[in-house]
């Protein structure tokens, strides 16, 4: 059976391969996804799958009723590019001025909809149920928490198992990668408002400068997290945004601090949130400056920042089960028992709080290039045969 998912994933690869680069030239960003959602739903049309549309999202839900009594599967793909100017060169690269496919969702939606295709055939294999997940707005717009809070677990019966796939530009390309635990970081984050006093360049002594004070706090919040953070329990801090000023010979009254705290239990995401709040008040307070701090973590609402995701925690079983699953399908040189999580985050973690279930990466990494440009890259690009393997993967999982 292994061989012949492998089979089927190839031959359903140029299709697979005409979605992406389809959906890779027109990307949308964010909740709202109408011309991805209908490229969706024209591959899907005539599949014999109960298809339904989100509310306040452009969701696709497609349902697979197999011929035999059995679990239900959800499988996931992810829709939405990123506010980012794609700069690859690629003879279908991005249409949209300011948005790309950087992050490797169109390949996420064509390998879905080229399982879907490949379940279809084989339904008579199918024992039980698969629900097909389409999710907009994974990139800060906690996507996969709106079609949750629409009813996703509930509409099509209990679900049993949750799968999902991201690919990696920096793993061999076809490979298979994942752990139990921890499989990536909760992503929370911050904006520092630095309150000084204005005044003239030339007479610092009579300004109380926040430009200065903001870049003692760049540096001290590294050391913090260098200092207060256990090195097997790991935390990372970025200042990815500093703003202030007009003009060359003003000191300005406020500077701003933007970034992001990643960190991979929830026990040192509580407490690096309450070191950045007590790091940037006191080193704004040892200058005569006040610091006004807002983060996603401390439980208010902040619409002007990105929603927080919790840690994406694979259940062990299913990690184990999904390691296993790739062996049988690719051999043991192809699969990787991830020895640590990473720092990047998901809002899968939302299904993973409520369905047992995993996520692994697939290799992407383009033939050839020794350093690949990482996700989010503008220039990041993948090779596209690694979704035969994804295609394969996603039935496997519903079919082992």
């Amino acid at each position: 059976m292994t061989r012949a998912l492998v089979n089927d994933g190839n031959e359903l690869l140029g299709a697979a391969t005409e979605l992406r680069r389809r959906l890779h030239a027109h990307p949308e960003v964010g909740l709202q996804l109408p011309r991805t959602q209908g490229a969706v739903l024209e591959a899907l049309d005539g599949l014999g799958l109960e298809v339904t549309t989100g509310t306040r999202t452009s969701s696709v839900v497609a349902v697979l009723e197999g011929e035999r009594p059995g679990v239900t599967t959800l499988l996931r793909g992810d829709m939405d590019g990123l506010p980012v100017r794609e700069e690859t060169g690629l003879a279908f690269a991005s249409k949209v001025e300011g948005a790309m496919h950087a992050c490797g969702h169109d390949a996420h939606v064509a390998m879905l909809v080229g399982a879907a295709r490949l379940l279809a055939r084989r339904r008579g294999e199918v024992a039980g149920r698969v629900v097909f997940m389409f999710q907009p707005g994974e990139e800060g717009h906690a996507g996969a928490r709106v079609m949750l809070e629409e009813g996703l677990l509930e509409r099509h019966g209990p679900i049993d198992r949750a799968f999902a796939l991201h690919i990696s530009p920096n793993l061999r390309s076809g490979c298979i990668a994942t752990r139990g635990g921890a499989f990536m970081a909760s992503v929370d984050s911050f904006r520092v408002t630095v309150r000084g006093k204005g005044g003239h360049a030339s007479m610092p002594y009579e300004a109380v400068d926040p430009v200065t004070v903001a870049c003692e706090m760049v540096t001290t919040l590294q050391v913090m997290v260098s200092r207060r953070v256990p090195t097997f329990d790991p935390a990372v801090v970025t200042v990815t945004r500093i703003s202030g000023g007009t003009t060359f010979n003003v000191i300005p009254e406020t500077v701003v601090l933007e970034g992001t705290v990643r960190t991979v239990s929830e026990a040192t995401r509580t407490a690096v949130l309450e070191s950045l709040l007590r790091v940037s008040q006191h080193v704004a307070e040892a200058h005569q400056c006040q610091a006004d701090v807002e983060t996603t973590g401390d439980g208010r609402q902040h619409p002007d920042l990105p929603n927080p995701y919790p840690v994406t925690v694979n259940d062990v079983s299913a990690a184990r089960r999904t390691l296993e699953v790739a062996r049988g399908l690719l051999g043991d040189d192809q699969v990787v028992n991830m020895p640590s999580p990473v720092m990047t985050g998901e809002d899968w973690s939302y299904v993973l709080e409520r369905v047992p279930g995993a996520m692994a990466f697939l290799g992407a990494a383009p033939l050839g290039e020794d350093q690949p440009a990482p996700l989010h890259s503008n220039r990041m690009m993948i090779d596209e045969g690694c979704m035969a393997i994804g295609i394969a993967m996603h039935a496997a999982m519903v079919l082992s």
